[in-house]
């Protein structure tokens, strides 16, 4: 590869880092190349582009971001490929998750990931990675939590109608 490539891969994967909100960084050594292919169709299914790029060159496009992957640097070794995805920042854990489970592999590793330049760092993130909700998913949760309280005092008022129709239907009775 000349240096005229180098530095056209170098600046078309700095401008995917950064049109792209999440990545995720993972360790793929000593899968199979049937295996590889069929995580890349898993991660095809979900809406997840993966790429496999030297380290350097990870390196290299995320020092010509204005934001600060530095921490990276550590986990940048050996093996590496990386997850991009914009919507859900979840998704990716997941495919990772399922793939090993589905063909009880120990392999692909998460070395690190970025979900709106904060920086998860090692295989322990993973689960943590999975859990979070989408922006969709949040706001539905705060909406459902705004609605609770309204839901209940309604609920509350249709019961008690009833009940204080009875009420008052059995007290003019009685007179």
């Amino acid at each position: 590869m000349t240096r005229e490539d180098k530095a056209k891969l170098i600046a078309s994967l700095s401008e995917k880092f950064e049109s792209t909100d999440h990545f995720y960084i993972t360790d793929t050594s000593g899968l199979s190349v049937a295996e590889i292919n069929e995580f890349r169709a898993s991660c095809y299914s979900e809406d997840v582009e993966y790429k496999v790029v030297k380290n350097t060159i990870i390196k290299k496009a995320l020092e010509k971001l204005e934001a600060d992957y530095s921490e990276l640097d550590e986990v940048l070794k050996g093996f590496s490929g990386v997850m991009f995805v914009n919507e859900n920042a979840n998704v990716p854990a997941k495919v990772i998750k399922e793939f090993k489970k589905k063909n009880k592999l120990g392999k692909p590793n998460l070395k690190g990931a970025s979900i709106d330049s904060d920086i998860f760092i090692g295989e322990d993130q993973l689960d943590a990675l999975s859990k979070l909700k989408s922006k969709q998913e949040l706001i539905g949760d705060v909406i459902n939590l705004l609605q609770s309280p309204a839901k209940n005092v309604i609920g509350a008022l249709q019961s008690g109608e009833h009940k204080l129709a009875g009420i008052v239907k059995t007290l003019s009775e009685k007179e």
